[in-house]
């Protein structure tokens, strides 16, 4: 069980939609307030996704990105993880052209394709803020998240030639033997670092026994070279991270993820999950990382090499 331990915060995705939480970062200002404050709450890592600063739909858009890059960097010296993943609809070349624009330290790179379902939230929410997010949301039923082999050598040529570490997101098992496969091509290169993303309907729920055979079939199918964390989505935010935390992983919390603070109790922000992460990793005398020990434990190249 390692002593220092990398928390992410996810600050706002491309999941939820303004009318589920006042609280979601929109604007760059918002979220790179939010990336400030998650930061001082003891977040090592800040997961960026854009969005319209006038609706709130997520957004490709290159110039959002700078704009919120710049920002977080003025605020605080965390790692920035950018999204490749995008949101529903966006092309590849959308999805990656962050990497390309601004070679970012860390990167997401999905590690295959899944069913990527929110359609069922259209039933619990009657009236919505704006009329993009219940077409959003319903267009999630014939979706399928794409991450061919091809896609996934052609984002892992792009991470190359910038230096930048991919953050291989597992949505399920198969996915690891992906990895693998990048592996051998030497598409990527060990020691690798893996995020297991659980409760997403279409992937692997969010329990204690997917965690630890996703874990132990990463060890079987890539070695022991590679550092992991976990992320969950929902109520099972908390339950997933802890558990992460005493098996030697890391933990991602955030309002891309899950909404809540605790049961009935929605979360002001994303620092204010982390805030509570970082106290249950202490009562197991686990310390979060600083943003230069992250570097260090992932090999990233530097702040001084980014291009925002």
């Amino acid at each position: 069980m390692s002593e220092k331990v990398i928390v992410t915060a996810a600050l706002t995705g491309a999941i939820h939609t303004p009318t589920m939480s006042q609280n979601l970062p929109i604007t760059p200002d918002e979220i790179a307030e939010e990336a400030r404050r998650a930061s001082e709450a003891g977040a090592t890592v800040v997961h960026v996704h854009a969005r319209d600063p006038e609706t709130g739909q997520p957004s490709a858009d290159s110039n959002l990105f700078g704009e919120i890059l710049s920002k977080i960097k003025s605020k605080c010296d965390a790692v920035i993880c950018t999204t490749t993943g995008g949101g529903f609809g966006m092309t590849v070349e959308q999805r990656v052209s962050v990497v390309k624009a601004y070679s970012p330290e860390l990167a997401s790179l999905n590690a295959g394709s899944l069913n990527f379902a929110l359609h069922p939230i259209l039933g619990k929410i009657k009236e919505f803020k704006h009329d993009w997010e219940p077409q959003y949301l319903a267009m999630s039923e014939d979706f399928i998240f794409p991450n061919t082999f091809k896609t996934l050598r052609e984002f892992s040529e792009f991470f190359a030639v910038e230096d930048t570490k991919p953050e291989l997101e597992i949505y399920d098992a198969g996915m690891l033997s992906n990895v693998a496969y990048l592996i051998q091509q030497g598409n990527i290169k060990k020691p690798i670092y893996l995020q297991f993303v659980l409760g997403i309907l279409g992937g692997m729920q969010a329990t204690l026994n997917n965690l630890v055979f996703l874990v132990n079939s990463a060890k079987e199918i890539i070695g022991d070279d590679f550092v992991w964390s976990v992320c969950a989505a929902g109520k099972n935010q908390f339950k997933m991270c802890n558990a992460a935390l005493l098996m030697g992983g890391f933990a991602r919390v955030g309002l891309e993820d899950n909404l809540y603070l605790e049961k009935g109790r929605m979360a002001e922000s994303s620092g204010e999950q982390v805030e509570k992460i970082v106290r249950i990793g202490r009562e197991h005398g686990i310390e979060p990382a600083t943003p230069a020990e992250a570097r260090e434990i992932l090999k990233l190249k530097g702040l001084e090499k980014v291009r925002y």
